[in-house]
């Protein structure tokens, strides 16, 4: 079993704390105090994004906490009215201003845009990190088609995609792309958007654990290789308990329960990608 500290997805010289904090919909004082939270209660992941209009309070909330800098992985997002060389280029410095760092660990494109072509983009992307302000790139909500034309792009490695997975919701053709191709899955909205935590399915595997419907959803997640997650929650409680994933592990048969949940074709990827 993998603890916490050392739980991370390796991918293109990146490695990526398998659980992340989400900071979507969160902002001001809220967020502040979500982030101080999760990083007290041991997350070294933070998701941010220009689009969420946090970017101040997650810095704000980093500069206060007693964790290192160095130990925290914190990712933001270029919006995609923002894909054009300079917009990339200003957007991402403002992000940084804003972040009150001079580094961030892995920036994104949050979606696919049409305000300038990916080669354009990732060009940005790339320059930015040839400065050292950008130490890993990647993508969000991209198809696998998409990811590997990015990968084909980029001078440098597209670390990861991060897309909407959750046991209700599936990405079989992009998790086995990624699996295969060494890049990571970051799944937002792990917890389907609340739907997860009153699932009875779920809350009968948890009974043999004490855990919650929450926790073994995030367990199945974090139990994929080439996956991370990246739940958000605003109270004490719910932040903490997300954490609590790494003291238990799911049997082959618990994870295919949780994966024939969804829309997908769990069974046939986990044999194939050697998850039973």
């Amino acid at each position: 079993m993998t603890d916490r500290a050392s739980a991370a997805v390796s991918a293109g010289g990146a490695e990526i704390p398998k659980l992340g904090f989400g900071t979507a919909r969160i902002t001001g004082d809220d967020c502040k105090q979500a982030v101080e939270t999760a990083l007290e209660v041991g997350y070294r992941h933070v998701d941010t994004a220009q689009m969420y209009d946090n970017e101040t309070a997650v810095g704000r909330a980093i500069a206060d906490s007693d964790v290192a800098r160095d130990e925290i992985f914190v990712v933001t997002k270029v919006h995609p009215d923002n894909a054009a060389r300079e917009d990339v280029l200003s957007s991402t410095r403002a992000s940084l201003d804003r972040l009150g760092l001079t580094t961030v660990d892995l920036l994104l494109l949050h979606a696919p845009s049409d305000r300038a072509p990916l080669e354009e983009t990732l060009g940005a992307m790339n320059d930015l990190q040839s400065e050292g302000v950008v130490d890993h790139i990647g993508v969000s909500n991209f198809e696998v088609g998409g990811l590997e034309r990015a990968r084909e792009i980029s001078e440098t490695p597209i670390v990861t995609n991060q897309v909407k997975y959750h046991p209700y919701h599936h990405q079989d053709d992009l998790l086995e792309y990624c699996a295969n191709e060494g890049v990571c899955l970051t799944a937002y909205s792990p917890l389907a958007e609340g739907a997860v935590p009153g699932d009875d399915r779920l809350l009968e595997i948890g009974e043999k654990y004490g855990k919650s419907a929450a926790q073994v959803a995030l367990r199945w997640l974090v139990q994929q290789p080439s996956v991370a997650a990246i739940p958000k929650a605003a109270s004490p409680d719910h932040i903490e308990s997300n954490a609590a994933v790494f003291d238990f592990e799911l049997t082959d048969e618990e994870m295919g329960v949780v994966g024939d949940l969804g829309d997908g074709r769990w069974q046939q990827l986990a044999a194939r990608l050697g998850l039973r």
